[in-house]
């Protein structure tokens, strides 16, 4: 998964720590973020509330959209609904991309444990963070 780390440390960890800073007020907060390439863009779902004074959980789902000439020319360039998660749009997460960027936004998160398995059904990693979180 070449993309995981540097799509970790580039835009995953500078959204979730935004994130962190708004989910002082208690509730939860959200954001989509992009990290592109020549022929694709990878894409990033960051979910973040508060569980307890001195924690946060943090959870991620990306997803790739392909965005070649070839699908431009062939009459299926990309559409808007690519670029979110269901209900709002169709993207679907990639299993083995978010395991590695969660992996790699849990060293950078100062995560207190390994990225925890979706439980339901959305496809976000999740892992409890301090609150606030490292710089």
């Amino acid at each position: 998964m070449l993309f995981a780390e540097p799509m970790a440390r580039s835009v995953l960890a500078p959204a979730a720590r935004e994130l962190l800073r708004q989910a002082a007020d208690g509730e939860e907060h959200t954001t989509t973020v992009p990290y592109g390439g020549d022929d694709f863009t990878l894409y990033g779902h960051i979910r973040v509330r508060r569980t307890v004074a001195d924690q946060a959980e943090v959870a991620v789902a990306c997803w790739l959209v392909n965005i070649d000439l070839a699908r431009s020319i062939g009459g299926h360039p990309p559409t808007p609904a690519e670029t979110r998660l269901p209900p709002e749009g169709t993207a679907r997460p990639d299993g083995a991309f978010t395991i590695e960027a969660a992996r790699h936004l849990a060293m950078l998160m100062g995560a207190l444990g390994d990225p925890r398995s979706p439980t339901n059904g959305d496809g976000h990693r999740t892992m409890t963070v301090p609150f606030p979180a490292p710089a």
